[in-house]
């Protein structure tokens, strides 16, 4: 078929490098598919390479405490993902690995579609998903006219178009090819059904939850001190609250401190 003459010619021609790559197993791209959710490659790079070197496998990981791996995780952002990290190492340690897409989705943290992902990359077996720089690829070829389109379109037409013989490297590919379509002709993100511009950082109450976690990480602080510090800061009792809704604080007696 064409299309996928296509994508495999540009990926065997501008195919990139990546490290989660070189060793596709469980561990290594679980980590990556977290860390790349709704974070720049190139800032996964640097990170991703500090992290496996201070946790190298699920078990180094698990035994870690939440404040260890919020350190590590800082300068990717949405640090919810390093919690959910931290807790889906803790059950993989306790209970063995996932192999079936169902099972992944139990997983903290782990939709349909990241759960597919790791059913390629790592079990190879075909399993459809969509994310953007497979959007980009599926509009750009499929959807030309600009026209606004449904991730179970999108999805339909991924499932009728794979590789079924070589998933891992095909959707390795599809990934390149929407990257390099991205910076040729622009992502066309309207183009989805359900696409939402992403609020900026500065000043939003998700800045102020990174800034709170990042001054308790040295260790628990008092409510008072926190008050004093950013209670003029009309962010702050929402910024807390989501913090501790998410699991990420916690709230023993007048100390508000990382959870374990």
């Amino acid at each position: 078929m064409q299309f996928q003459e296509t994508v495999w010619e540009h990926y065997h021609h501008q195919g990139r490098s990546m490290p989660w790559r070189d060793e596709p197993t469980m561990y290594h791209v679980l980590v990556s598919e977290i860390m790349l959710q709704q974070t720049q490659v190139e800032r996964v790079r640097t990170k991703y390479a500090q992290f496996m070197e201070r946790f190298p496998d699920f078990d180094a990981l698990a035994q870690a405490s939440l404040a260890e791996v919020l350190v590590a995780w800082q300068g990717l952002g949405y640090n919810r993902r390093a919690k959910f990290l931290h807790e889906a190492a803790k059950l993989i340690a306790s209970l063995g690995e996932p192999n079936t897409q169902i099972e992944l989705q139990k997983l903290p943290g782990i939709g349909a579609n990241t759960a597919a992902a790791i059913m390629n990359y790592v079990y190879e077996q075909p399993t459809p998903f969509v994310e953007t720089n497979i959007r980009t690829v599926y509009f750009h070829h499929f959807f030309p006219n600009g026209e606004v389109v449904s991730d179970k379109q999108v999805l339909d037409l991924v499932a009728q178009t794979m590789d079924s013989d070589h998933p891992r490297e095909w959707f390795w590919a599809l990934m390149d090819y929407g990257s390099w379509l991205k910076k040729q002709a622009g992502a066309r993100l309207v183009q989805s059904k359900h696409y939402k511009k992403q609020s900026p950082l500065a000043g939003s109450v998700r800045q102020l939850r990174g800034e709170l976690l990042r001054f308790l990480m040295p260790g628990a602080r008092s409510v008072d001190e926190l008050r004093a510090r950013y209670g003029s800061d009309e962010r702050f009792e929402r910024a807390l609250s989501g913090l501790r809704d998410d699991g990420l604080v916690a709230i023993t007696g007048t100390l508000v401190h990382l959870t374990k």
